[in-house]
């Protein structure tokens, strides 16, 4: 899938299985995970999905917490 590399902002892409994000522009390469919270941290109003990747499971009745909490 593609997406707009966070770093230099031309095309990257995800692995089908979502394992991986790379850009062929920028030699961007980490999981998605990292990509995640790459994105949250450089660009504020994403910062609520960090509350999907929160440890314990769900996150149903939970707030997302702040990007201190995964630093």
């Amino acid at each position: 899938m593609k997406i707009k590399c966070p770093k230099c902002k031309e095309n990257a892409e995800v692995a089908m299985d979502y394992s991986v994000v790379k850009c062929g522009s920028c030699d961007l390469d980490m999981s998605y995970g990292e990509y995640v919270k790459f994105v949250a941290h450089n660009q504020p109003r994403y910062s609520d999905i960090l509350g999907d990747y929160a440890s314990g499971g769900s996150t149903e009745g939970h707030t997302a917490g702040s990007l201190d909490e995964w630093d």
